[in-house]
């Protein structure tokens, strides 16, 4: 014979001071790690959107060598110096790339045997002052004669520690002499000083008429020479361009030696 089971309903609880200071405390305790949870979430979605805009940075902003061109200082049409004596480098940005300010580029450039470290001629950060003579009012092809030209006590020859630069393209006009920044689709060419030791006394170099007191760059780039220009800016990838010149210059002032 099968019985019916009967159910009991307990309708017993807890109760008293003890289980109501339980209860307070689990509430608090969840409301402290819920509190606590928030704040590291804030903090790593901070975290993440700022090194998300660095990467980003890091991987756009850069610049692109369009081209390079050497030239010889000269006397005339028919005395030219045996080495190129000024490097013409194109450059402009890549695309999509975040604005570049040059007054805080850093190029490195070598011959295989010695090596400058640049920066622009504004820049008074690096070495203390700014390059001899540089002018923000003055124009491009004016503080390029300072470039070739002018020498301090320290750090010494311009041409062994600056660059200057002249805007070809500049549609916003973001870009002057005191303030070299860069936007995407800007254009510019950066001068380099490669004057060579044995070849101070040509009065011309690239139509600036230097008078034959141009200064020693430190520098050689006789045929045959292996050059290496690395680009550095505040922020970005590092761009290179690596070239060798000519076997000969012939009787060619200007010489394309990149790409």
């Amino acid at each position: 014979m099968i019985s019916n089971a009967s159910l009991k309903r307990n309708n017993t609880a807890q109760v008293g001071i003890g289980t109501l200071i339980i209860f307070i405390a689990m509430v608090l305790i969840a409301a402290v790690a819920a509190s606590v949870l928030i704040q590291t979430s804030g903090t790593l979605q901070q975290q993440a959107q700022s090194t998300g805009k660095q990467a980003t940075q890091e991987v756009s902003s850069n610049l692109v060598v369009k081209n390079i061109e050497g030239v010889r200082a000269k006397t005339s049409s028919t005395s030219m110096a045996s080495n190129i004596s000024l490097l013409k480098v194109k450059v402009g940005l890549n695309v999509g790339s975040s604005p570049v300010d040059l007054n805080q580029l850093i190029i490195s450039i070598t011959d295989g045997t010695n090596t400058n470290d640049l920066i622009y001629a504004n820049n008074d950060k690096t070495y203390g002052n700014a390059m001899a003579n540089f002018s923000s009012s003055e124009t491009a092809a004016t503080n390029l004669l300072y470039l070739l030209n002018g020498t301090q006590s320290s750090p010494g020859a311009n041409g062994m520690y600056f660059f200057t630069v002249q805007k070809i393209r500049d549609e916003d006009v973001s870009f002057s002499q005191a303030n070299p920044i860069m936007n995407t689709g800007d254009l510019v060419t950066i001068y380099i000083s490669v004057v060579s030791d044995g070849d101070l006394s040509y009065t011309t170099i690239d139509g600036v008429t230097t008078g034959g007191t141009q200064k020693d760059s430190n520098l050689d780039l006789a045929p045959r020479s292996t050059v290496t220009i690395v680009m550095t800016p505040e922020a970005g990838a590092t761009s290179m361009a690596e070239f060798v010149t000519p076997s000969s210059y012939g009787t060619r002032e200007t010489i394309q030696l990149y790409p």
